[in-house]
């Protein structure tokens, strides 16, 4: 388990970019965290390591944005989701078999369905600019 604290919307970019390293065809990322804590600027940071030229927003909204880069990346957002099987009507599963980078926000509602083999990260507000980001590995990634 590794531990980084941000002081910025710019480390967390960063510290995305340089996660992305470990990113792979068919990884999973799990994110966690408040809103506002900086999931997707995290997000951001490993769609720039992919070489991503689309805008990255958060896909509250949309659920799933697909982004186009050395590798698809798909940031999926559960905020909105109320079940797991409203989940698999979007084709989550699509997703994971996708041959890309499936980035989760809210990924505690995959409860029973995450993939064995996954990054966690979970980001904490300290203050008003200041995260505390932990990422782990669960199964044999990394």
């Amino acid at each position: 388990m590794e531990t980084f604290i941000s002081k910025s919307e710019s480390d967390t970019v960063r510290y995305g970019r340089e996660f992305a390293r470990r990113l792979g065809p068919g990884s999973f990322v799990g994110l966690y965290g408040n809103l506002g804590a900086g999931k997707t600027h995290f997000v951001k940071g490993v769609c720039e390591a992919f070489d991503v030229s689309e805008v990255v927003n958060s896909p509250t909204f949309t659920i799933v944005n697909e982004y186009h880069g050395k590798l698809p990346v798909f940031h999926i957002d559960l905020y909105r989701m109320k079940n797991i099987e409203e989940i698999l009507d979007i084709g989550f599963d699509e997703y994971l078999e996708g041959g890309g980078v499936c980035l989760v926000e809210w990924a505690e509602k995959l409860d029973g369905i995450l993939p064995a083999n996954r990054f966690e990260v979970r980001m904490t507000l300290i203050d008003d600019a200041t995260r505390e980001i932990t990422i782990s590995t669960e199964g044999s990634e990394g």
